[in-house]
């Protein structure tokens, strides 16, 4: 039998104190008591916004935060003050208590039911493998490219950017780039070192998709005029064309399968309980 030392208590009483730290910092406020925590806001947050609150301006997310809160914190007052004055033994909550029972009932015994008809199909390697190569062309990736720019009025302006950057190459023509780039572009990319990530053939207007696409890795653009300004360009990097490796798309093919397989099954199943029913 392993004995508690002293020393392992300590231990306990250390981590116990962490965890308790870790709970109290995780509570944003108590009402009465009853604490409201980050994950609670983030949670209404996220239903509020369609799991996009990521997306919403800087500047609005806190105020957003603090809309929840306060939603949060009324409705345990009004929780509360319904418990004091009677409301959960009143006969309209109990009518409406039993019909959200019945409801959530029949929607969980729905939920259930599909999973484990769900469960039951099964698609084969075989299947897999032949819808991979007779549809190999749903996996074709085309040819795509990681650049920065830097955007400006004037062809003068993009033209004084390019000589500033001549000469340099390797690292240091793309630390270059991007400072350029932070202090002097007019696009949205700019803070970000005008990055404008992967993009893949016919995404970008048609004189910036030419250029783009026929530079080096490494290199700059002279300037090239768009609809939006003149651009000078820097490609970080290149990907060529191919088509996705089977293993790698392998279980998306499974779970259209199944699902497809799915819905067939329940077609059938489901013709199958009406002619079975009474329905009038």
């Amino acid at each position: 039998m392993k004995l508690v030392t002293p020393f392992s208590l300590k231990k306990v009483a250390f981590s116990m104190a962490i965890l308790s730290t870790l709970a109290a910092a995780n509570t944003l406020v108590t009402v009465n008591g009853k604490a409201i925590t980050q994950q609670e806001v983030d949670s209404e947050l996220m239903q509020a916004t369609q799991g996009r609150f990521n997306q919403v301006p800087a500047d609005k997310q806190q105020q957003l935060r603090s809309q929840v809160l306060e939603q949060l914190v009324a409705k345990e007052l009004i929780f509360e003050d319904a418990k004091k004055t009677g409301v959960m033994e009143s006969q309209d909550f109990k009518d409406e208590y039993a019909k959200v029972i019945e409801r959530v009932k029949k929607e969980l015994a729905i939920q259930v039911w599909q999973k484990r008809e769900l469960d039951k199909v099964n698609v084969s390697n075989k299947e897999v493998k032949k819808y991979y190569d007779d549809n190999k062309e749903e996996f074709d990736e085309k040819e795509s490219v990681h650049a920065r720019h830097i955007l400006v009025k004037t062809e003068n302006e993009a033209k004084d950017i390019v000589k500033q950057l001549k000469g340099l190459s390797g690292k240091n023509l793309e630390n270059k780039f991007i400072d350029l780039a932070k202090s002097k572009s007019t696009g949205p990319s700019g803070p970000k070192g005008g990055d404008l990530g992967y993009f893949a053939q016919g995404q970008m207007v048609p004189e910036f998709n030419k250029e783009v696409f026929s530079m080096k890795v490494g290199t700059i653009s002279n300037p090239v005029k768009t609809q939006f300004g003149h651009h000078v360009i820097y490609l970080q990097d290149k990907k060529a064309s191919k088509t996705r490796a089977f293993t790698e798309v392998k279980p998306f093919i499974e779970q259209r399968l199944k699902m497809e397989k799915f819905k067939s099954v329940m077609q059938t199943k489901m013709m199958a309980l009406k002619n079975k029913a009474t329905i009038k």
